[in-house]
């Protein structure tokens, strides 16, 4: 993982420079549209993270846009593939979260840029549902900033975002629907994102340790299992 991270200050510069770039490479003809997932969508929609190493996104553009993207990378050192759309090979994605997106900003009359927030992106969250990542914490920080807004997001809806993405409900395993269910009945958003963010922290470093012993055996499908075996041991 690079140092190099992505904050509430930087991340509109480096949209802007992408826009900038592909332009220079297509013209105002050939327009682009990138919707922001994940760690971009919460920072620009959210104040509850500072940062965010990851640039998921899904992108509809023309092939230059690999290299627009590569050369905003160079300009500022940043990491390869610093905005990609790896996202796209998950469980998470689904095409329809283009219709359930956000418009967000358009630079350079050539680039849209579109984020996901709300029930959509808690259902995606409960969709992914990783451990050693900011899935989990990320979802009370939503909930409870729509609460402090006075525009709380409640089961029913999370429930129909979850279908409206994924046709049912049971899309998410029942591990996160008691999660979710479970906290939102309690309320106590501020606490419970202060424990499970360490948890996160914790199991983060757990998997670090254990892929150092056993390099090549941790991946995004058994991480979890990973995570709650390497917890029960310890237990």
């Amino acid at each position: 993982m690079s140092d190099k991270s992505f904050t509430k200050e930087n991340i509109d510069i480096y949209l802007k420079e992408l826009a900038k770039e592909f332009r220079k490479r297509t013209g105002k003809r050939i327009p682009a549209e990138i919707v922001l997932i994940g760690g971009a969508s919460v920072l620009i929609n959210y104040g509850f993270r500072d940062m965010t190493y990851d640039m998921d996104a899904i992108i509809n553009a023309a092939g230059s846009m690999k290299e627009s993207i590569n050369a905003v990378g160079d300009k500022y050192s940043l990491p390869s593939g610093w905005l990609n759309d790896d996202f796209v090979m998950t469980e998470s994605y689904t095409p329809r979260i283009l219709r359930f997106s956000k418009y967000y900003h358009t630079y350079s009359n050539v680039i849209t840029f579109r984020t996901v927030t709300g029930e959509h992106l808690i259902a995606m969250k409960l969709k992914a549902g990783r451990k050693y990542k900011n899935d989990l914490s990320d979802i009370i920080g939503i909930l409870a900033e729509h609460d402090k807004r006075g525009e709380q997001i409640s089961i029913e809806m999370i429930k129909q975002a979850v279908i409206d993405l994924y046709d049912s409900y049971d899309a998410i395993t029942i591990e996160m629907k008691l999660f979710i269910e479970k906290t939102i009945e309690s309320g106590n958003y501020e606490s419970i994102y202060e424990t499970i963010r360490q948890t996160e922290i914790e199991n983060q470093n757990t998997l670090i340790e254990y892929q150092k012993s056993k390099p090549g055996v941790i991946n995004n499908d058994n991480a979890n299992d990973v995570i709650d075996a390497l917890r029960k041991r310890k237990g």
